[in-house]
């Protein structure tokens, strides 16, 4: 058996499956709303505005009863099951976690750009080199994996995930000592606050790099967003980041 746990920052409508566990996060874990809050225990929640669903998989890390296997989705974007639009049920997960290490989402395609130029153009890019600095000084047999998702068109976005539970505690283990590094030496106090959100972004590549390293026995599902996504302005913000870079990260 394992648990899914569904971060979220407000109130909402949770499938009725049981393997599904809403965890709120940050301010949102002070309302009192059913389910886990990452505020209790072990915790870094006042981190949230910076590391987003990062504080709930700590939290879970930290926390959480071990189970057989762990996941993360969002309050607005679920995992699917193959072939159709029906959120993934406790009983395909099961399954599914009988034959994989790891169940992910599908890959986003920037098509005409690597990861690393994607972020250069959407972000400050002096952090994610320094990333690359600390990756080399912790763990610099990783280098080589960092190198080559940076290269690539196409990314595992995110921090969706379904992992048995020695694999998650591992990717923990290894994730969190590199952020927090990573923070310490960073001075993020002229971001606006979307890039004041680095350390999450920073964290959907840093999963890729583990993953390419580890190579763990995963496949791939659709996944559905269940609110309305404006696509033509995620369109829009695509070209003008191409075109002028990304130097707004600052206020």
């Amino acid at each position: 058996m394992g648990q899914i746990y569904i971060a979220a920052h407000k109130e909402f409508k949770a499938p009725e499956d049981p393997v599904y566990l809403p965890i709120f996060l940050g301010k949102s874990a002070e309302n009192g709303f059913a389910g886990a809050a990452d505020n209790t225990g072990d915790n870094i929640t006042d981190k949230n505005a910076c590391y987003c669903e990062l504080t709930g998989i700590y939290w879970i890390w930290k926390n959480a009863p071990k189970t057989d296997y762990v996941g993360l989705v969002h309050y607005r974007r679920y995992l699917c099951e193959k072939g159709s639009k029906t959120i993934l049920s406790q009983k395909s997960a099961d399954q599914l976690m009988k034959e994989f290490d790891v169940v992910l989402p599908k890959k986003r395609n920037y098509y005409i750009e690597t990861c690393y130029s994607q972020y250069k153009h959407a972000h400050n890019i002096a952090d994610l080199d320094r990333t690359r600095e600390i990756i080399g000084e912790i763990h610099p047999e990783y280098v080589g994996s960092f190198d080559k998702v940076m290269a690539q068109r196409s990314i595992y976005i995110y921090n969706m995930f379904i992992m048995k539970q020695e694999l998650f505690d591992e990717y923990c283990e290894w994730l969190f000592p590199v952020l927090f590094e990573l923070e310490k030496r960073s001075d993020i106090s002229h971001y606006n606050d979307y890039n004041r959100r680095l350390f999450g972004f920073i964290s959907e590549r840093l999963f890729n790099v583990w993953l390419d390293y580890r190579q763990p026995h995963s496949c791939e599902l659709p996944y559905i967003f269940t609110e309305k996504q404006n696509l033509l302005w995620k369109y829009i913000l695509f070209i003008l980041r191409k075109l002028f870079g990304g130097r707004r990260y600052e206020k």
